[in-house]
Parts: C-alpha cells; structure tokens; sequence
C-alpha cells in the first residue's frame, strides 16, 4: 500500500476510498480514478448519493460500493481496510438543504469529517478534505486562502455551513500536525456538471431543467449577484492534481473557475443556448427559501494558489458544460421543478 502518487500512471493498482462517492461529485471522481486504474471504494449513505451514478464503474467491477454513513465508526473502519488514498467529499450540502436541515449539516460535516480524519491518521492514508467557499462568508472575490474568514451573524443560519467548513478545516490540519497525517484541503467553487441535482438549491440544473420545460426561469433578486462556475471535469483534474503533489500537503486551496458571471446573465445565456422560449421572472427571496436565508453579491476565486501546486487552469468553457447538463438532463428524464437563483 502506497501513500505517494505523483503521477497520472502511478494510481494503477492504488486503493482509494472515496466517502460521498455516489454524489454529483465524488461519482464523477470515482469513475475518474477507476479509469486510470485505482482500486476504488465507496463509502456513501445514499441519502442524496444515487447509485445510478455508479452503474457502470460497479458493473465492471472498477469501483466497490459500501453503503453506509461516516457517521457510523464500523462502517467507516470496513472502508479504511488496506487504504492508501482518501477523497472525503461525503457532505450535507445545498443551501436549501442547510437551510432546512442546519442541526443535520452541522452533525454531518463536522462530526463525520472527524471521523473519517481519526481513521485516516490510524492508516496514514494521504488524504484530501472537500471544503467550500462558503467558509469566506459573505467576503467579495477574488478571494485568496491567506484571507481572514469573515463569518455572518449566528442567527442566520446560512453561515452555519460555512462554519461547520472551518471547523472540518481546522480538524484536518491539526491531524496534520500531530499526527502526521498527509492531508490536503480543497475549497470548492460552485461545480456545475451532469448528475447535479437542483433539489437543494443547486441554481444551474434548475435554470436547466425549467428551460428544457419551457418553463420561468425564476431569478432571486435582482440578479446581479456574480457566481464563478466550474465544470466537474475540471473539478476532478484539479482534484487529481492536488492529490499527486507532495507540494500540496498541508495546504489549503481553492479549486473553480475565476471566470464570473451574474446570475441575470446566467440565466438568459441558459435560455439561448438550450434554444428554450422560457421567461426569466425575478423573485424575492424569501419565496425560494426559509427563514435564515442571506445571499452573497459576489463570489470568485483566486486561483494562484492552485496554478502554483499543479499548473492547473480550467480549460472547459460554461457553455460547453450548460451543453453537457442539458444533454444529461434530457438523456436521464431529469426535468425538476422548482426556482432557484
């Protein structure tokens, strides 16, 4: 069992554990490192996780599925068994979600990304903790990882996911320091792709799914708050690329696009690349979301950090990706109602 990979080819034979691996991202990860050959378990409650997403890799035998909760220690120790690589991207995720559920995403994303870094220090495993920019608050871009973190007040409950993030951040680096552990924290912007679901908020496959309907493409507010999209294409490569760098190692670092975009214009580009006739409407917020909802005017990342470990840059257009949802959407029958903005 090996603890270093740094490059490409070197994953072949690796056994990697991926927690939340039949989400919209970690799904999209597993299949990336079977591909190259990794040995890959799943770890996922299926709780937002689809299996469907893992249909394929499972039928090859590429990729193992256990299912199961980090919240749950036995669960977790069969899935650590002989482990050399662990993505961590098992999450309570979505505004909407957090909003509703804040007593849930706290547990889960604290408690369970603590779990999993005690097992992951037992095994010395190289490990990488899926974070959010949301632990910059409601700070404008672009926004560097030497930043202070400038959270909202405590009774908005929007800013306990943010905080809950730090938190898991702190974690990881302290088992960094005592214990050794080689962990890496990624921070991610806004990811956009297939399998994104739009149930919890996620404004881009809603914006799709109404389009493909002919239906209001329901903007909160006036629009003008910026969003920086990144494809899970680029998201997983970025993600790959950290993970093959010693240089990486005790670090923190954003991973998206820095290419901004309002959610106005957003939502007329989906119109006119989808070919749909839908109505963009703007809508208060407070229609969209419970109680505990505060927006953001703008987020963007820095990427100098990242270029600088990997030499990475995003390199999928948002048009090519709102091609690729669209497709996806309409191949898997996925036309979800709802607003989102």
């Amino acid at each position: 069992m090996s603890a270093k990979v740094g490059r490409r080819e070197d994953w072949q034979g690796e056994h990697v554990l991926v927690t939340g691996g039949a989400g919209f991202i970690g799904s999209h990860l597993a299949s990336a490192l079977a591909e190259v050959g990794a040995r890959v378990t799943v770890l996922d409650d299926l709780s937002t996780g689809d299996i469907e997403n893992l249909l394929p890799s499972l039928a090859d035998g590429q990729v193992r599925l256990l299912r199961g909760s980090i919240l749950d220690n036995r669960a977790l120790v069969r899935a650590f068994r002989d482990v050399g690589h662990v993505f961590h991207l098992a999450a309570t995720v979505g505004v909407q979600r957090v909003l509703e559920r804040p007593l849930e995403a706290i547990h889960v994303n604290v408690h369970g990304t603590q779990r999993v870094l005690a097992q992951a220090s037992k095994c010395g495993a190289r490990t990488l903790i899926a974070s959010s920019s949301e632990v910059y608050g409601p700070q404008s871009g672009p926004l560097k990882e030497s930043l202070p973190l400038v959270m909202g007040p405590t009774d908005t409950i929007r800013w306990s996911y943010g905080c809950a993030k730090a938190l898991s951040e702190y974690e990881a680096f302290e088992h960094h320091r005592r214990f050794g552990l080689p962990v890496t924290v990624a921070r991610f912007f806004n990811v956009i792709g297939p399998r994104q679901t739009g149930r919890y908020g996620m404004v881009v496959p809603r914006f799709v799914s109404a389009a493909l309907r002919g239906d209001p493409l329901h903007v909160v507010g006036d629009g003008s708050q910026t969003r920086s999209f990144c494809d899970v294409r680029d998201t997983v490569e970025a993600i790959l690329r950290l993970a093959e760098s010693e240089e990486s190692i005790g670090q923190v670092c954003n991973v998206g696009s820095d290419d901004e975009i309002s959610i106005a214009t957003l939502a007329e580009r989906i119109v006119a690349w989808t070919g749909s006739a839908s109505p963009i409407v703007p809508v208060p917020p407070e229609t969209v979301y419970p109680g505990g909802f505060a927006d953001i005017e703008r987020r963007c990342p820095s990427l100098d950090r990242l270029e600088a470990l990997t030499g990475f840059r995003p390199a999928i257009s948002l048009e090519e990706s709102i091609r690729h949802i669209a497709a996806g959407i309409a191949s898997r029958g996925e036309l979800e109602e709802g607003a989102s903005g």
